[in-house]
């Protein structure tokens, strides 16, 4: 079990450093992401549902990035493990120094699995999503509005490794910290197989026995499409979490 962890873990380092390496254009940008993820248990089975919204702002905080809404259906397999799966709604607007023509839908299918462990004293969780996504490609009509012109079909496989640092006896206070890698694969990615990369350090606190409220620092590096501009996103991002179990009533 060791030795897989420790793959795991050379395998997101060297990814990572990957992900810095310079391509023809590169921007930085200044974001700000403020995030609501519920994973709530139905009654006292496996089942349990997944809740998730994302407000994401470019220019810190002054304008619209992204919205995302996750849904899903979890289903908890051992204490250990969680399968999970859903649909999520995107939506982009152009933002950064380099913006998209016009602000674009996106639709996902997901699935994921999840698992917890302990490694070196701490508590570790690793997680696996595969994500079918349906992207809009937009264009200008005569008038200079915008118009779905078509749906673009891609895949996408992440890759996320986390654990958590704690800074008191009770483990109420403690130091968060995870890497994510994202890769396209399919006919329709053209010249981007890496597509992102997301590293986060910060400040953690369990306000009760099912919130948790996370704040801290994200460096997202972003391939875009065609892999001739390199986004470096900074952003400050706040996570409020919830595992409130969701009481179903049987007549």
């Amino acid at each position: 079990m060791k030795r897989k962890v420790c793959l795991l873990l050379v395998v997101t380092c060297l990814t990572s450093v990957s992900a810095q390496t310079p391509t023809k254009i590169t921007a930085d940008n200044n974001n700000v992401w403020l995030n609501y993820v519920g994973d709530h248990p139905l009654g006292e089975g496996p089942w349990g549902l997944h809740l998730e919204l994302q407000n994401r702002r470019s220019d810190w905080g002054g304008d619209w990035q992204q919205v995302l809404f996750r849904p899903g259906i979890n289903y908890q397999y051992s204490p250990s493990v969680r399968f999970s799966a859903g649909y999520a709604y995107v939506h982009t607007f152009p933002n950064g120094e380099y913006p998209a023509a016009a602000d674009f839908p996106e639709h996902r299918a997901w699935e994921q699995v999840t698992q917890k462990f302990q490694f070196l004293g701490l508590d570790w969780q690793q997680r696996l999503r595969l994500e079918q996504r349906w992207i809009g490609e937009v264009g200008l009509d005569d008038n200079g509005d915008s118009e779905l012109l078509d749906w673009r079909a891609e895949n996408r496989g992440r890759y996320m490794l986390r654990t958590e640092i704690p800074l008191t006896d009770d483990k109420k206070n403690y130091v968060a910290i995870w890497d994510e890698v994202f890769l396209n694969f399919g006919g329709n990615v053209l010249g981007n197989t890496f597509d992102q990369n997301r590293a986060f350090v910060g400040y953690g606190r369990k306000l009760g026995d099912f919130l948790r409220l996370e704040t801290g620092y994200m460096e997202q590096t972003v391939q875009r499409r065609g892999g001739l501009f390199q986004e470096n996103d900074h952003t400050i991002a706040v996570w409020l979490m919830s595992s409130a179990p969701l009481n179903v009533s049987h007549p």
